[in-house]
């Protein structure tokens, strides 16, 4: 399960980068160029976008690493990358799978036990 968590946990940082990328480009090109935001629209809290497009994939891809070696804290910082994608940029066919990736490696990293025995490391 560890492995497992760790992979989902980097491929989810992986897409959400260029979620991100794309995120933290139009919340500046808004910002920059009103006409764009007054033919397109413009984000509500520009400022949460940013955060959220540096930290979400950062998050993920460290909590991914962390899965091996400290599955309960990779496994959080995973969650939190998921909440950070949905909060930021809701659930659509862009950002479904880092979503779903970061969730679920979260999920498993947190039940998964030592790697050689079957109790949890609660």
């Amino acid at each position: 399960m560890r492995n497992a968590a760790l992979t989902l946990g980097l491929i989810a940082g992986l897409i959400g980068i260029f979620v991100g990328m794309f995120g933290y480009g139009y919340a500046e090109l808004t910002e920059r160029r009103t006409e764009v935001g007054e033919i397109f629209g413009v984000f509500e809290n520009p400022g949460f976008i940013r955060f959220a497009s540096f930290i979400a994939p950062l998050l993920a891809i460290a909590g991914g690493a962390m899965a091996k070696a400290r599955a309960l804290w990779g496994g959080i910082l995973m969650l939190i990358a998921a909440a950070c994608f949905y909060t930021a940029f809701g659930f659509n066919v862009a950002t479904m799978f880092p979503i779903g990736f970061a969730a679920l490696g979260g999920l498993l990293a947190i039940a998964a036990g030592k790697p050689d025995e079957p109790k949890a490391h609660f």
